[in-house]
């Protein structure tokens, strides 16, 4: 008998520290069960006549409070005169301590303070070490080394919480699936995890109110990160005290994990919500982590206290977030006058109560689902004044007022942004809805089991978002784009967002078909059923699971991009080998939106990356744009400055040997390999530079632009530097000017002689290139450009230069009329009087 008190049965070995159970011996019909003490405390507790006093002899510490140790009643039988009671007071005294703590933790108010919030990390360990407390039954042996310790408590954990052991689980598991599949532990670990999360489909899973299961789902990311223990030494007993607090998970466990728990995150802003928790560190505490569903925890029920009689006239609609507190308010402006009140957003619509100066009350209503709703931010100010950035505008169709609102928070300055992505994924949703979902009164939904609820479904979807987002507002982690962290908003705007919006559509609206097949049904268009089957032809589209999207509900324009065929016609890759537990679980093998987003997010990054080279691109600063401008045109610079070089024949043999190359390739008819060629040496110039630049023999910084910066200089200079600069661009604008208005001129006859005479210069040019061949004239082109700076004809370029710009300066410019500002309603006055005055003229011919 295992026991803390001194029964004399040393013949009895202790087990194993670093379980909590002796494994049951099956083969005795009667059991008991038994709460001993750990063993810690034995040495200290027990008598100097025990035989497990001494040093030498006795057992090795464990650290658990607690056994339940099971043992056959024929195995021996003891007798009360032989507990310690003492000892027995001891263990009894601690157990209900542990009570005591447990029922004051559980009646503690609900609201803390920002300090309180914060979880005590002693207490957690120590509830950790009471949660650890499990009895290993799975085969710990894999090909991928042994299972880490947070693998054997999580298949142990969720093997149990399905109805079966460890070890039962994994032989399910490897007759199910092939033996590459088997063979890797991050597999059993999803098996495990998903089979239970499966069972639960709610808007936020139960279980996250329970510590230990927020533990338990912390532990099961750690375990898909690692599943097998680094090294090859002996296996630790348990984890020490506070390991866990140290543990992170990474960005790869989260977004597949988290996603898998009901209202804890989604597929397609998953990676976006781990940046945010995660911060500057490279992965999620524990602390992090908790901290976070307890403050999820607290919105959602938040919410449910929002339904009071308060909110009676609204009873129909779901409230998702009031904004109004004294620190915090909501201003509404109305012909530049600010109106105080309260601003309450529901899953349909935008309320808000005004507050005047006598204390009545007035209710605005702005309907959120109508398809030309538009909300965009904008600045507010006394007197028309834009001075206060931190407002949004909110109209409801096109003949609709617009709502404008400023958030003032006197504790930072990303409430205005946070409300913006609130009201926008509601105005997102509904776009969704109408652009993917079935219309409004198809009898279709009913051949689709389950396709009624797929409103409800999207609903929930961005409302779990909105929850997120406001308590990462609380912990005061959000991104500086919140939109980023609610799907229907981010999706929108992102590369591939089209598609990943088709595959939530099937999602929410697909389900099995409850009609008979027709002959209808199997057109063309490609399909891909169930795991296991092979390509068919059908005009809807199908989920992982079986679950059909009809083809008639495909009204968006997107269906037909190239990436959307080219998605659906491979969509069973992702499944090929995997377990498909629900359209949203799948073991081994990713769903059809987790898929969809992978994609996204891998072309939001990229584009990402691009846009930061651009940002990095725009200098400030006219002096630094000119200076970047010089850097980047310099090979030009540099080409030119050569071929004036070669044009004013400083070098004599090299302008020749350039003009015999050239003479050459007109006079034997090879000018027109001349293009190719030189866009095949460009080619084979940048495969040449790409080559070396991946061997590493360019260097690092080969390619980069590098510039200085200018001088520091006070406002004044700035101020003189801007006006130079403006003025600069202005004379440059007038002399295009001039110059087009005497080309206008000269084309529209306005000077009659300069008007001929250069008709006569380009009618016999043209005369010129259909007699003469091309050859000849660009050969005597060349010799009249290369020639120019030659001392016997220098006086005659000269004179001929001078005579073409006494021409040129001789030319009147088109006159240009500058009216007088007339309003608009003038405008409209004046358009109305010359249509009034077009009217008898188009009736007198008429009766004419």
């Amino acid at each position: 008998m295992l026991s803390k008190f001194p029964v004399r049965m040393p013949q009895i070995k202790p087990p194993p520290p670093r379980f909590s159970a002796i494994r049951h011996r099956f083969q005795q019909k009667q059991l008991f069960f038994k709460v001993v003490c750990c063993e810690k405390n034995f040495s200290s507790s027990s008598s100097p006549d025990s035989p497990n006093s001494s040093s030498s002899d006795s057992p090795p510490s464990n650290k658990f409070d607690f056994k339940v140790v099971v043992q056959s009643l024929g195995d021996k039988n003891w007798k009360f005169n032989d507990l310690d009671t003492h000892t027995m007071q001891e263990s009894v005294n601690k157990l209900l301590s542990k009570t005591q703590s447990f029922f004051t933790e559980l009646t503690s108010p609900l609201v803390k303070s920002v300090n309180e919030r914060r979880p005590n990390v002693q207490n957690d360990s120590e509830d950790m070490e009471d949660m650890l407390i499990t009895e290993q039954t799975v085969n710990i042996r894999t090909p991928q080394g042994d299972l880490s310790d947070a693998s054997i408590i999580s298949i142990e954990q969720f093997s149990r919480m399905n109805g079966l052991t460890g070890l039962k689980m994994q032989k399910i598991f490897k007759a199910l699936v092939s033996e590459s599949v088997y063979n890797e532990p991050r597999n059993l670990v999803e098996y495990c995890c998903f089979r239970f999360l499966s069972r639960n489909s709610v808007e936020i899973h139960p279980g996250l109110k329970e510590p230990a299961f927020q533990r338990l789902i912390f532990i099961t990311m750690l375990a898909w990160e690692n599943p097998c223990r680094e090294g090859n030494g002996n296996r630790s007993k348990l984890p020490e005290r506070n390991t866990i607090q140290r543990k992170l998970v990474g960005e790869k466990a989260f977004v597949r994990i988290a996603p898998a728990v009901s209202g804890v995150a989604d597929c397609a802003t998953a990676h976006n919500l781990f940046k945010a928790l995660a911060g500057d560190d490279k992965g999620i505490s524990f602390s992090i982590w908790s901290t976070y569903i307890n403050e999820l925890i607290k919105v959602h029920e938040g919410r449910k206290s929002y339904q009071s009689q308060e909110f009676s006239e609204i009873s129909k609609e779901k409230i998702l977030c009031l904004g109004s507190s004294r620190k915090q308010p909501v201003i509404k402006w109305e012909k530049n006058i600010a109106w105080p009140g309260k601003l309450t957003l529901t899953d349909k619509a935008l309320y808000f109560e005004t507050v005047g100066l006598r204390g009545d009350r007035e209710s605005i209503r702005l309907d959120l689902t109508h398809k030309d709703t538009k909300i965009e931010k904008t600045r507010v100010g006394p007197l028309g004044s834009n001075l206060f950035d931190s407002a949004i505008s909110v109209t409801s169709g096109s003949e609709s007022k617009s709502l404008v609102l400023e958030f003032i928070d006197l504790g930072g300055e990303m409430r205005r942004d946070v409300w913006y992505a609130f009201i926008n994924e509601v105005i997102s949703l509904y776009k969704f809805m109408n652009e993917y979902g079935p219309k409004e009164g198809d009898k279709s939904i009913y051949e689709i089991y389950g396709a009624q609820k797929g409103s409800d479904r999207a609903a929930t979807h961005a409302v779990n978002a909105i929850a997120r987002l406001q308590a990462l507002q609380f912990m005061r982690r959000t991104l500086d784009e919140p939109t980023k962290l609610v799907p229907f908003s981010y999706l929108t705007n992102a590369p591939f967002g089209d598609v990943v919006l088709q595959t939530l559509a099937v999602n929410f609206w697909g389900g099995p078909i409850t009609k008979k097949w027709t002959e209808v049904d199997y057109e063309m268009g490609p399909r891909v059923g169930p795991v296991g089957e092979g390509l068919e032809y059908s005009n809807h589209v199908y989920d992982v699971d079986g679950s059909a999207y009809l083809r008639k509900w495909m009204k968006s324009s997107s269906w037909g991009s190239n990436a959307s065929l080219v998605f659906w016609k491979n969509n069973n890759a992702s499944v090929k080998n995997g377990v498909v537990l629900s359209k949203n679980l799948v073991v081994a093998g990713v769903n059809l939106v987790e898929r969809a987003a992978n994609i996204c997010r891998d072309k939001y990054r990229v584009a990402e990356k691009t846009q930061a080279t651009i940002d990095d691109a725009m200098i400030e600063g006219i002096p630094s744009n000119i200076d970047l401008f010089k850097e980047l045109v310099l090979p030009l610079t540099l080409t030119a400055k050569n071929f004036d070089k070669l044009r004013q024949w400083d070098d004599p043999l090299v302008t020749g040997s350039f003009l015999a190359f050239v003479y050459t390739l007109i006079f034997r008819n090879l000018l027109w390999y001349a293009f190719p060629v030189t866009l095949m040496i460009l080619s084979a110039g940048m495969l040449l530079l790409k080559g070396l630049k991946e061997q590493g023999r360019l260097g690092r910084f080969f390619g980069k632009i590098t510039i200085y910066d200018q001088p520091p200089s006070n406002t004044i200079q700035k101020i003189m530097a801007v006006k130079e600069a403006i003025r600069e661009v202005e004379k440059m604008l007038q002399n295009m000017n001039v110059v087009l208005l005497k080309i206008r001129s000269i084309v529209l006859a306005g000077h009659p002689q300069v008007t001929t005479e250069v008709a006569l210069v380009l009618l016999l040019g043209s005369t010129t290139l259909l007699l003469v061949p091309f050859k000849y004239i660009l050969a005597f082109l060349i010799f009249d450009l290369f020639t120019r700076e030659l001392e016997f004809r220098r006086q005659m370029v000269e004179a001929f230069t001078t005579f073409l710009k006494e021409r040129w300066d001789a030319v009147p410019a088109a006159p240009v009329v500058v009216l007088p500002l007339v309003e608009e309603e003038d405008s409209k006055a004046l358009q109305k009087k010359r249509v009034d005055k077009v009217k008898p003229e188009r009736t007198t011919q008429n009766t004419s």
